[in-house]
């Protein structure tokens, strides 16, 4: 089966910089191991490297003779990306444990790149369902969730104080506000061109009854649903005003620093925002914010876009079992609690969310959490993901521009996501 790879840029000097760093990276871990040594991979930076190195050495205690050595990688997820291609395309034995994000699964399991862990019948039913789905391909579970992302509607509650009850609540909700209270913004969300604009279009998407491919994989992009969804996200810039235009350009940080500053009364926004919001020291609205999903349209349910991150194990890992050992320690109870505690990072556990433990770890209330967590759905689980993004991200980005229609900038991503799946042979006829 053949695979898409993204076209290289010229080269820059900080490129020829990174490129540096990568090979001597990759040159690394393909050196081999120790005897008895099993390696990691994955985030160990600040709060998640401290929680990480503890329970590693935890694991080490409680396997006398075993030893765990962290292979380093840089924290941005495309640059990471990119070194775990090196790595597992030269078939390479280490790292023996990955830490993925959900969107890469299917393509490192459908390149060989990683193990079926079906083999170990690891409890799946203990984790959220939409986490699974996305660690699974073609039938065959390649992963398990290690922490769960999700996009949250947060919104003010000394100026909203109830959640909106649907897409149509929320503009006149936010326009209210802003009448009234003077706020500048009445919802602030990720529109730039990259992968944020994928996760809130998404979280419409379903809110509209839509999808981007069906369960059989077929492009389903340029339904009514779609377009609906579309319409209804360019409008809420250009019509109802209640989102500025300079969304247009916006990801995450310029989202929140905004919200934060009390300019919005809604937000869209990841896990990561509540606990700065909540810090008084640089927090305009601390206290005074809580969490919810992206309401309802007409159609469809609320959504929210599924993120976070999995283990995995290297399908040329020469300690399989040792890996996977790891894998379930630290995906146990107490490990994913203590990582709530630390580094405020949500649990693929439901039974945890009755925890007073959890609920007095995390910056927003773990029922809240749970509720939205409750409604996530995955991104489309393909070995092609990455280029099925890029090709929605102009197009979505045209339209938010009023560069083309809804309808047309849809028909145009759905035909050009069609063509692709059928030259690499995804279709559900052809895979």
């Amino acid at each position: 089966m053949q695979y898409i790879r993204r076209r290289a840029a010229a080269p820059t000097a900080g490129w020829r910089c990174c490129c540096l760093a990568l090979m001597a990276l990759g040159a690394a871990a393909c050196a081999p191991s120790p005897a008895g040594v099993l390696t990691f991979s994955g985030s160990v930076v600040g709060r998640e490297g401290a929680v990480l190195r503890g329970q590693l050495d935890r694991f080490e205690r409680a396997r006398p003779g075993v030893r765990v050595a962290v292979r380093p990688t840089p924290d941005a997820a495309d640059v990471r990306h990119q070194l775990y291609v090196q790595w597992l395309n030269a078939r390479a034995p280490d790292p023996d444990v990955l830490q993925l994000d959900v969107v890469w699964i299917a393509e490192f399991a459908a390149a060989g790149w990683i193990a079926s862990l079906d083999s170990y019948q690891p409890a799946v039913h203990e984790f959220f369902p939409a986490a699974v789905t996305a660690d699974r391909w073609n039938g065959r579970l390649y992963a398990l969730p290690w922490f769960v992302d999700v996009g949250m509607l947060y919104r003010r509650i000394d100026l909203v104080p109830r959640a909106p009850g649907s897409l149509a609540d929320l503009i006149a909700l936010a326009s209210d506000a802003q009448r009234i209270h003077g706020v500048p913004f009445g919802i602030v969300w990720q529109a730039a061109r990259y992968e944020g604009l994928v996760t809130v279009f998404l979280e419409l998407l379903g809110a509209f009854g839509g999808q981007i491919l069906d369960d059989d994989g077929r492009v389903v992009l340029d339904s009514d649903a779609a377009i609906n969804a579309l319409t209804f996200f360019r409008d809420a810039i250009h019509v109802d005003r209640v989102a500025p235009p300079a969304v247009l350009t916006w990801q995450e940080e310029q989202t929140r620093l905004a919200f934060q500053s009390g300019q919005a009364v809604f937000m869209r926004n990841w896990p990561y925002a509540s606990a700065l919001l909540q810090d008084p020291a640089q927090s305009a609205v601390s206290g005074r914010f809580a969490v919810s999903s992206m309401p309802a349209g007409p159609g469809g349910v609320p959504t929210a876009a599924l993120g976070g991150a999995a283990l995995a194990v290297n399908a040329h890992s020469r300690r399989p079992d040792t890996a996977y050992a790891l894998i379930e320690f630290l995906l146990a109870p107490e490990q994913m609690l203590e990582r709530a505690r630390v580094a405020g990072q949500f649990p693929t556990r439901p039974a945890l969310y009755g925890s007073r433990e959890l609920d007095d770890a995390l910056s927003v209330s773990a029922a809240d959490a749970l509720s939205v967590i409750e409604r996530a759905v995955p991104r489309p689980v393909s070995p092609v993901y990455s280029e099925l993004s890029e090709i929605l991200q102009i197009s979505l980005h045209r339209a938010l521009t009023r560069q083309q229609e809804p309808r047309d900038a849809l028909e145009d991503a759905a035909a050009a996501m069609r063509e692709l799946l059928v030259r690499v042979r995804l279709t559900p006829e052809g895979r």
